[in-house]
């Protein structure tokens, strides 16, 4: 990976043409190809038509933020998504045609969809908790046999050489795979529902090496939870799902051209991720409102509904896997990390001293969790510089972080007092099973090691013995202070290898502990319970680090089980998330732009106030006539890398020039090939365009749409017109010239918009000032072009 800065200066030599889509003119060098000398005929007069539009505009500028988002090390051009809904005659005539039985079988299919997504989801849910419990429990009891007959120094061979086998698996599935599917995902999927159409982010390869990927990560010991990787595999579910179907595999059922669309595939991705949270935690409401407040950068009711739907069917899935497991068939699966976890605190009143405990330790956590996320920061972009080096650093740095883990997890234990056992505890001492509390390690009989309990277990088991209301003193406080610091800054080296990472499980173990902690240096003043501490020092430090709260909070009590404890996890998510946001901003929105991804933020910066869209906009720019010759749409394709063009109705067709409408690139491809073309520039037949589907229009999936080197374009073809109106959205979202760049900012976030149009304010003047697009509002363009404005005072 690299910052966006970085990519910045990569591409400060491109020239920022603001006319199509995010990439504006990465390979403009004026090339032609084929016919040069005939289209570059039609270019002159064609440019000289196109100057008249250029008065209005600001002279070209220099381009200074990214249009290269870093996925998985990789640089890819990226585009936006289009939200909009065309409105044009090829897409009026076939709403027109649709009979009720079709619009029927529209509504239908989007519930049938949610409820495959759902299923799909919940199946990969349980596959995961099952493959980790059986090859963790596998490593975990082989280690604890070894060592039971006094071979430590086997034993640490064993557990060490089985987890760095695991993480380089798990690395080289990244490295020569999909390196998209490194991480936690959720930035990606974040971004996608902001509008973000990057590489393969959603690709069938990185579902696959995000299910394998983080089973293997997880199993390897690593400080990294499979909770944040199901949300993207859910996401990437209802991707696949959303595709509308394959030409490739002749999988193109007429009812499923409903669902080549962008707005239509984001509802389906918002379910997905819904559905991975409820996988991954067992909780459907949390999953729904972790879309709605985290993921989803655009909501409506209706989405509501089935997104609810959605995570109603992974719990079903869940609950019926479960039962079928408590039979012993599922191996060393008996509860897994599915259960719910026990706080059951007896304890309903609190006192002063309570309270003051809580605040404190949110407080605390808050600063905490500003520091995890400036230190995560500076790791993966120190980590980004071995990673950019090839596949086999990236597969050496995994198993470097694998056998420093190994090293923490076997040794540290060795430090820790052996304890005895407890005389009325109702559990076995030493434990007999892999999962136990009370680990028996290098103690004698009757005597066991508490830190043994909490590194050499599951991050599940481990979280369960945390929160457990029966475990009181069991932990010595100087073992949890241990424990916490080295899952703290483990949770910090290992997020940035390339192996799916979710950050949700090292966070709730640091802040199960840091609660342990808290909880008996209050002990004086506290009479609350030991895990209802531990319980709200993880989320006192998911509110620090995540800077979420309804949903974490949700998630916490429908793990819990508890209504009597959602006052205080209230309050001390509320105290860390604004404790930690004077520091520094949420984790994902951290990796959101270390990644270079252009994410829209819900609010404008302050100092937009004070610039006009005209401001930022730059040209030359490129508008093609309502007919207009086929030579000069073919050079502006090949020779810019626009992918909106506003079209202008001329005289003598309107007695002065008026927008017409919007364009896309895609449509004009189509269009091209069709081939319905006319020797005079008039008005097409309209049975002139039978032979063309509004099918023919959808969204294809990822890389695989009409491409310009398809087309089939004879010399005799450039002298011939071709009427781009049946095609044109004639009502694009426009703003006036004067209109603040932070209101247009808004306006554009709010609605998913991939162009908006900037219109003079005077009649008189061309109809069109310019396009925005995403790339114009990012605060480092915008800075670019005016860097003394955010010094400026503003009211």
């Amino acid at each position: 990976m690299a910052s966006s800065g970085e990519v910045a200066k990569k591409m400060d030599k491109e020239e920022n043409v603001n006319n199509g889509d995010d990439v504006h003119d990465i390979e403009n060098d004026g090339s032609l190809d084929g016919n040069d000398e005939q289209i570059g005929r039609y270019w002159s007069q064609f440019s000289e038509r196109n100057m008249t539009y250029e008065e209005p505009l600001l002279v070209k500028r220099i381009n200074t933020t990214s249009q290269i988002a870093i996925v998985g090390s990789n640089l890819c051009p990226i585009e936006s998504l289009d939200y909009e809904v065309f409105d044009n005659e090829m897409f009026n005539q076939d709403w027109r045609s649709r009979k009720r039985v079709q619009i029927f079988q529209y509504v239908v299919l989007k519930w049938v969809f949610a409820l495959l997504i759902g299923l799909g989801t919940g199946l990969v849910g349980l596959f995961n908790n099952i493959s980790v419990e059986n090859i963790a429990g596998f490593k975990l009891t082989l280690t604890t046999d070894l060592m039971s007959k006094q071979r430590f120094f086997e034993a640490f061979l064993a557990y060490a050489g089985l987890n760095m086998v695991l993480a380089a698996a798990a690395a080289a599935l990244c490295a020569f795979i999909a390196p998209s599917a490194a991480g936690s995902g959720i930035p990606e999927v974040k971004a996608y529902l902001n509008g973000i159409d990057a590489h393969s982010i959603l690709a069938p390869t990185t579902l696959f090496v995000k299910i394998v990927g983080s089973i293997l990560g997880v199993s390897a010991g690593f400080v990294v939870g499979k909770e944040g990787p199901m949300v993207h595999t859910g996401a990437c579910i209802a991707s696949i799902l959303g595709q509308g179907g394959s030409k490739k595999y002749g999988l193109t059922w007429s009812w499923l051209r409903y669902f080549k669309n962008d707005r239509d595939r984001r509802d389906m991705i918002t379910c997905g991720a819904a559905a991975g949270v409820a996988a991954a935690f067992r909780s459907p409401v949390g999953g729904v409102l972790f879309a709605l407040e985290e993921a989803a950068s655009w909501w409506r009711s209706a989405l509501l509904w089935r997104s609810f739907f959605t995570t109603a069917v992974v719990a079903i899935v869940l609950r019926a896997g479960i039962q079928f497991c408590s039979t012993g068939k599922c191996g060393l699966f008996g509860e897994g990390g599915l259960i719910l976890y026990d706080v059951g605190s007896p304890q309903t009143e609190f006192s002063a001293g309570d309270i003051v405990a809580v605040i404190v330790l949110g407080t605390v956590a808050g600063i905490l969790g500003s520091i995890y996320n400036f230190l995560v920061d500076k790791v993966v972009r120190t980590y980004s510089i071995i990673n950019e080096k090839g596949p086999f650093f990236k597969i050496f740095l995994a198993v470097a972080i694998s056998l420093l883990t190994s090293c923490c997890y076997y040794f540290l234990p060795w430090i820790a007092n052996c304890i005895p056992c407890p005389t009325d505890s109702k559990v076995p001492c030493p434990s007999v099973d892999e999962s136990g509390e009370y680990k028996i390690f290098q103690c004698p009989p009757g005597y066991y090691n508490d830190l043994a309990s909490l590194f050499l277990n599951t991050n599940d088991d481990a979280i369960r013995n945390l929160f457990s209301p029966k475990i009181t003193k069991e932990f010595h406080i100087s073992s949890l202070f241990i424990f916490f610091a080295t899952v703290y800054f483990l949770g910090i080296l290992t997020y940035g290898i390339a192996v799916p990472s979710g950050l949700f499980i090292p966070v709730i173990l640091a802040g199960a502990a840091y609660g342990r902690v808290v909880s008996r240096l209050f002990e004086p003043i506290t009479q609350l319970d030991r895990g209802f501490f531990s319980l709200l020092g993880a989320a006192s430090m998911l509110g620090g680090t995540m800077r979420m709260t309804v949903s974490i909070c949700v998630i916490l009590l429908e793990l819990t089980n508890d209504l009597l404890l959602l006052p205080l996890v209230m309050l001390v998510l509320l105290i860390s998330k604004s404790v930690a946001d004077i520091f520094n901003k949420g984790v994902y929105d951290q990796i959101l732009k270390i990644k270079g991804l252009p994410y829209l933020e819900a609010h404008a910066e302050p100092y937009m106030r004070n610039i006009a869209t005209r401001d930022v906009v730059s040209g030359p720019l490129m508008t093609f006539s309502g007919i207009e010759k086929v030579g000069n749409i073919l050079h502006v394709l090949n020779t810019t890398g626009h992918n909106g063009f506003p079209v202008i109705d001329e005289p003598p067709f309107v007695d002065a020039p008026e927008l017409c409408g919007l364009v896309l690139r895609s449509y004009l491809l189509v269009l091209l090939k069709a081939k319905n073309f006319t020797r005079e520039k008039v008005y097409a037949n309209p049975s002139i365009l039978e032979n063309i589907s509004v099918l023919d229009f959808g969204k294809a999936g990822s890389g695989k749409g009409v491409k310009l080197e398809d087309l089939d374009i004879q010399d005799e073809d450039l002298d011939m017109y071709v009427d781009l109106h049946p095609i044109t959205n004639t009502s694009p979202y426009t703003v006036v010239e004067t209109m603040s760049l932070a209101k247009a900012a808004i306006l554009f976030r709010q609605h998913g918009l991939r162009h908006m149009c900037v219109v003079p304010k005077s009649q008189g003047r061309p109809p069109i000032v310019g396009i925005l697009t995403r790339h114009d509002f990012m605060p480092e363009h915008v800075l670019g072009l005016y860097p003394d404005i955010k010094h400026h005072k503003w009211h």
